[in-house]
């Protein structure tokens, strides 16, 4: 019986299509949140177990893993969760956390220049082992084809070596002669090449010596060096890129249909945009609805807040600390006034980046005289001898003896050696030549808002009120996110004091907080809402029923480590200043307070990079210190500066070293260390120059054989890094 086919009815194109692409749509879908919080104060395995207990028990959390390492938590969850919830939940665990971008972080992982340098490195050091086992049987006398065949098989060897291995040399000297200048790869270049190709021709004419073994180990132990000063920048690099994804520049957007969060480079000039308590105006603009305070310790470094209402204009950076407002957009992109900060501060680079390194300074004398040398040698043996052969096989031992293998580890040997120390101290050192400049301070300024304090208040008087009053106080200091309510509720619960039980607690934007405490009004806040005079010290006024308010006094928060550092650094001979943008009587006040006898306040950013640069004119060396945008100009325009890790992302840019922990402690170490680390440097070129004192006259004599620069060089690099390691 035959099968009957019948005909299938054609499907529509849309139709066969619909479900692919629905299941497309479908996978396009977030269907989980990543987000990466650093976690600036873990510091052992139970800190781990508290952090992922705490997020794992949140049901929308699916997983949450703890880098100690990287002191950093990785948070898989339902798209829904957000990141403050997250920093939320740790922070009830007891931990400081920040948001990370993620973006920002990319390049930390993918070291491709690391990588490459170290698989030149391998297979430079894997050719050496080989080349060098033969060359035993040369140096211990092999004769004729056998040593012929050595030579040979050495050359198959080290030719596609080095030509893979020493491709870094080489493209930095070509760089360098097409720009019509000398550095340090010229000299290392032509004496691998003219050893490699000097070898090939003594092996054809079936000569006793090649360079072989000296062509690879030099190319070797160059690339050691090369790699152990790409590992210190790129640590400094990954670090600083770490601290630059703490900002994380978002804004709240209004639109016609409610609020949406955007990227702020999406703000265009007058967008309105709501800014919550406890958030950074993102760029400048106008209020037009709200009421507030405004801290703008890190911009002005003023450390009282300022009121915010309609019509006031703010800039990008300031704090938004009690109440919610809606600005209108005046200035994005580059014409905000942080466009004009970074003109002042491309200025004052321009300055610090003529700054030459010993390196190249050493350089400078070094090639052109390694150059020189070979060519007398050359000169001089061919009109004594008329052998092209020796003349040419003596120049080649000139140039191979003379290479600057020891230069080449001096300063990268040190770096890494002084850099790991201070890493360990806590600081990170992200600019090539800030040790050598560090070295040479002789006159350090101070910013004080954020720098010498911890921008935080203190409060001064605790003694002067009853029990009673501070219970009242503590009570309405807890209904507020103002700086100056949570030091007294911080300073109230440190003694003990437990709250008042108040009614109708709430907070007036812009004024303070009030309630009701049996039946009486009371509250606590400015000066001019509860009927008092302001005085200059920073305070918060408390008023019970009718009675007279009576103030809370604050002073700034010293940063740990701040007044020993001063006098240590006074006590070492170095001239200390302090320049700040807050007022007179706060500056002369703190000044006395921490035994600086020369000051300036209400400086402005242009002020300070101005007086940076007519320190740096008159002959002082000076080492920057701050934190706040209004510093970066004053920062990159110093001989060398410092910011600490919670400064703003333009600050840590600007600087050479940053600080990571929170005491400015180890400030004198460091400059004790760069004067050290300096000192090794010098003597690591002592060691180079005299090992080429007493090497150069055997190889213009034509007394040196390929074993003897082998071990010359061999042994000057050993040296120069264990005398480095000494900084250790």
């Amino acid at each position: 019986m035959t099968a009957t086919l019948r005909p299938t009815p054609s499907a529509c194109p849309a139709c066969v299509a619909a479900p692919a692409a629905e299941a497309l749509a479908e996978a396009a879908l977030p269907t989980e949140a990543q987000i990466t919080l650093s976690l600036p104060t873990i510091h052992c395995a139970a800190c781990i177990a508290d952090v992922e207990r705490a997020l794992n028990a949140d049901p929308a959390v699916q997983s949450a893993r703890v880098n100690l390492t990287r002191k950093r938590v990785a948070i898989t969850a339902h798209p829904d969760f957000s990141v403050d919830h997250a920093i939320a939940l740790v922070t009830r665990a007891g931990f400081e956390a920040h948001e990370l971008d993620a973006t920002a972080l990319s390049a930390t992982t993918n070291d491709r220049a690391g990588r490459e340098l170290l698989m030149r490195l391998a297979v430079a050091g894997f050719a050496s082992m080989n080349v060098m086992l033969l060359s035993i049987a040369v140096w211990s006398g092999a004769e004729g084809p056998t040593r012929d065949l050595f030579h040979w098989v050495s050359a198959a060897i080290v030719l596609p070596a080095v030509a893979f291995s020493a491709q870094p040399f080489f493209r930095n000297a070509w760089s360098a002669l097409r720009a019509a200048r000398l550095n340090m790869d010229v000299p290392i270049s032509l004496a691998i090449a003219l050893a490699l190709v000097t070898s090939l021709w003594e092996t054809a004419l079936s000569g006793e010596h090649a360079y072989f073994d000296a062509a690879i180990a030099l190319t070797f132990f160059l690339l050691a060096g090369r790699y152990l000063d790409h590992r210190t920048r790129a640590v400094a690099r990954s670090a600083a890129e770490e601290l630059a994804a703490l900002e994380v520049p978002r804004a709240w957007r209004l639109t016609e249909t409610g609020e949406e969060q955007v990227p702020v480079s999406e703000l265009t000039v007058g967008a309105l945009f709501r800014v919550r308590p406890g958030g950074r105006v993102p760029v400048d603009g106008e209020i037009v609805e709200g009421a507030s305070e405004l801290d703008r310790s890190l911009l002005t470094g003023e450390t009282l807040p300022v009121q915010a209402e309609p019509g006031r204009a703010v800039s990008a950076g300031e704090v938004n600390l009690t109440g919610p407002l809606v600005i209108r957009a005046t200035a994005v992109g580059r014409d905000t006034s942080l466009a004009r900060m970074a003109d002042l501060v491309a200025i004052a680079e321009s300055g610090r980046s003529r700054y030459t390194s010993l390196a190249d300074r050493a350089a400078k004398l070094y090639a052109p005289g390694v150059h020189i040398l070979s060519a007398l040698s050359f000169v001089g043996w061919f009109l004594w001898s008329g052998d092209l052969r020796i003349s040419l096989n003596i120049a080649a031992a000139v140039l191979i003896i003379t290479c600057p293998c020891a230069l080449g580890l001096a300063v990268p040997a040190v770096t890494t050696a002084a850099s790991g120390r201070l890493f360990r101290r806590g600081l990170l050192i992200k600019n090539a030549t800030a040790l050598e400049r560090l070295a040479q301070v002789d006159t350090v300024v101070f910013d004080k808002t954020g720098t010498l304090t911890t921008g935080t208040p203190e409060l001064t008087n605790l003694g002067d009120f009853t029990r009673k009053d501070l219970e009242i106080a503590l009570a309405l200091a807890e209904g507020s996110s103002h700086p100056l309510s949570q030091a007294l509720t911080a300073a109230a619960r440190a003694a003990g004091i437990t709250p008042a039980k108040l009614a109708e607690l709430t907070e007036i934007p812009g004024h303070g907080t009030q309630g009701t405490w049996r039946g009486r009004r009371v509250r606590l806040g400015r000066a001019s809402w509860v009927g008092a005079l302001p005085g200059a010290q920073t305070a918060a006024w408390l008023q019970i029923g009718d009675a007279d308010a009576q103030p809370f006094r604050f002073t700034d928060r010293l940063r740990e480590g701040a007044a020993e550092t001063v006098c240590a650094l006074q006590q070492a001979g170095h001239r200390v200043i302090l320049m700040s943008g807050d007022t007179t009587p706060a500056v002369e006040t703190f000044a006395a307070r921490i035994g600086i006898a020369e000051w300036l306040a209400e400086a402005r950013p242009e002020d300070k990079a101005a007086r940076i640069k007519a320190l740096s004119e008159s002959g002082a060396h000076v080492l920057m210190v701050g934190d706040g945008l209004n510093d970066t100009a004053a920062l990159a325009g110093a001989h060398v500066s410092i910011s600490p890790a919670s400064a703003l992302d333009a600050a840590r840019v600007a600087s050479d070293i940053v600080l990571l922990g929170q005491s400015l402690a180890p400030l004198p170490e460091a400059v004790t260390t760069a004067r050290k680390a300096t000192k090794r440097i010098r003597e690591n070129f002592t060691i180079a120059t005299w090992y080429n004192v007493i090497a150069v006259p055997l190889a213009v004599a034509g007394l040196c054989s390929p074993l003897i620069a082998a071990l010359a060089m061999s042994v000057s690099s050993i040296t120069v890094s264990l005398n480095a390691l000494r900084l250790r």
